[in-house]
């Protein structure tokens, strides 16, 4: 244990319910190398007991109710609320790995610069369904130095407090954005390769899918155009991406489909669908460095491919919404 160091376990959500209780149960549970420990739990206006549950487990219970609800402002509210040396965030829908907070913390201790120490994040159930199946492999990074993290990370809050913490006009795409900001700082956020949580996407239909997807477009645009003019502007490639092979798949299937009709022939549709699937198998292959199931990679390039759809659907959301100086509220897909 050390001498003085504190933590903050700042865990947010909305209707967890025995999500929550499983994740407070790991916090308990965790190998802890601090002096002292400070639960927070943030409600984003939940209508079950997820408020009593976490003061069930003595956490303090923080409720926020902004008019445009946003993960952002939730976390803002935890970690402002602490007084730690550092800080915990986690997701009340995860469940902690014991040994990754002590793992984080010696990561932090062999480098002042580095800010943030995040490890691998895993679906609690990747075969519940197809997507969550396919989804698992996107919580896998490289390890090292990162561009961003995700919601689950142990931070210092000093760097917190310089940065001025998660932008709270963003409803996606909030880490990445604070944590370029505070790359543009020098500090380094880092990958370690160490359990850190169990995640329950509970992504059971399509519906959640395609919603789920369309945030990512929305903070894909919106991000992208907020550090345009930044020194590293971020995901702006990925955001012309999209937009090229969205437009490149829906043009092939308009074609094909037109040159069907024309032909009064299936061919065209046939070789439109060979395409779409070559391409699927070449991103499985790209990405067979993330699992050895050769079911679930399959999975994951079709997912890779067909994404670009609704990612696209969501960058268009916003500009529209933009032009007309409207601003899209939390895209909920539980």
């Amino acid at each position: 244990m050390t001498d003085s160091a504190s933590l903050a376990v700042v865990i947010i959500g909305r209707n967890e319910g025995e999500r929550l209780r499983r994740c407070l149960e790991s916090v308990q549970q965790m190998d802890n190398p601090f002096a002292s420990l400070d639960i927070i739990y943030v409600d984003s206006d939940s209508t079950d007991n997820s408020p009593s549950i976490a003061a069930e487990f003595g956490a303090r219970v923080l409720t926020v109710k902004p008019e445009r609800p946003a993960a952002a402002i939730g976390r803002n509210a935890g970690w402002q609320a602490a007084t730690a040396d550092y800080v915990l965030f986690l997701d009340g829908d995860t469940i902690l790995n014991p040994q990754f907070v002590r793992k984080a913390w010696e990561s932090l201790q062999s480098d002042d610069w580095i800010a943030v120490v995040f490890g691998h994040r895993r679906e609690l159930d990747p075969k519940a369904s197809i997507y969550q199946q396919a989804l698992d492999l996107d919580w896998i990074y490289p390890l090292g130095d990162f561009d961003f993290c995700g919601g689950d990370a142990l931070m210092r809050r000093d760097v917190l407090q310089a940065v001025g913490g998660y932008n709270p006009d963003l409803i996606a795409g909030e880490e990445p954005e604070m944590c370029q900001r505070m790359r543009a700082r020098g500090y380094k956020i880092r990958h370690i390769d160490q359990a850190m949580t169990l995640h329950d996407l509970a992504l059971h239909r399509w519906s959640q899918y395609w919603r789920r997807s369309v945030r990512t477009g929305h903070a894909y645009a919106e991000v992208s155009n907020l550090l345009s003019d930044t020194p590293e502007p971020l995901w702006k490639d990925a955001a012309a991406k999209n937009w090229r092979n969205a437009a490149i798949i829906l043009g092939l299937a308009g074609l094909s489909v037109l040159a069907s009709i024309g032909l009064m022939s299936v061919l065209p549709v046939l070789l439109f669908i060979g395409f779409f699937l070559a391409i699927s198998v070449r991103s499985a292959w790209k990405n067979r460095w993330k699992t050895e199931d050769k079911m679930t990679l399959f999975w994951y390039g079709l997912h890779s491919q067909f994404q670009h759809l609704p990612i696209a659907f969501g960058q268009l959301n916003y500009y529209w919404l933009r032009r007309k100086g409207q601003r899209q509220r939390l895209i909920e897909y539980k």
